[in-house]
């Protein structure tokens, strides 16, 4: 699955979005802005979540940090990292190639407000090479996101 089915998303709800394929590892946010020739903050990172009971993609940009008291007022509870086999389970995208495109399973997205600093933010395309260039609004678009204010970015440090 994976690139295919990001592949196939893109190719259904938006054939005009290029994958890109870098060749080289772009798992890391700061690999990924290597690649990319980049800030590391315009990099889309996926974060997979459990909330209660349920599981849900936050989208942020490369630079934020997800902040507990936020998450639990966006989200209703304390959210915390899906384990790495849990993953690829959820959302059909290997760790390091995880986006809110072509899921294995419908999940909740949302979009954190800090990626709306920027044009244009690179998420991940199903593997850990590949990356798609997308306005934050058409981001959110495609993916039916909410956007939520659920990120800490480094100047508010």
């Amino acid at each position: 699955m994976s690139e295919e089915s990001v592949r196939a998303f893109f190719s259904a709800h938006a054939p005009d979005v290029a994958i890109i394929d870098q060749g080289v590892s772009t798992a890391t946010v700061h690999e990924a802005a290597q690649a990319l020739g980049v800030v590391p903050a315009r990099i889309a990172k996926t974060l997979s979540l459990r909330v209660g009971d349920a599981v849900a993609l936050v989208v942020a940009r490369g630079d934020a940090r997800l902040n507990n008291g936020k998450a639990k007022a966006a989200l209703g509870a304390k959210p915390r990292m899906l384990g790495l086999d849990e993953v690829e389970g959820l959302t059909g995208h290997p760790v390091g190639g995880v986006c809110p495109f072509g899921l294995a399973s419908p999940l909740p997205v949302y979009c954190d407000i800090g990626l709306q600093a920027f044009d244009t933010v690179f998420p991940a395309a199903g593997s850990r090479t590949t990356s798609v260039e997308l306005t934050p609004a058409r981001l959110a678009e495609l993916t039916a996101a909410q956007w939520i204010d659920i990120c800490t970015l480094p100047e508010e440090n």
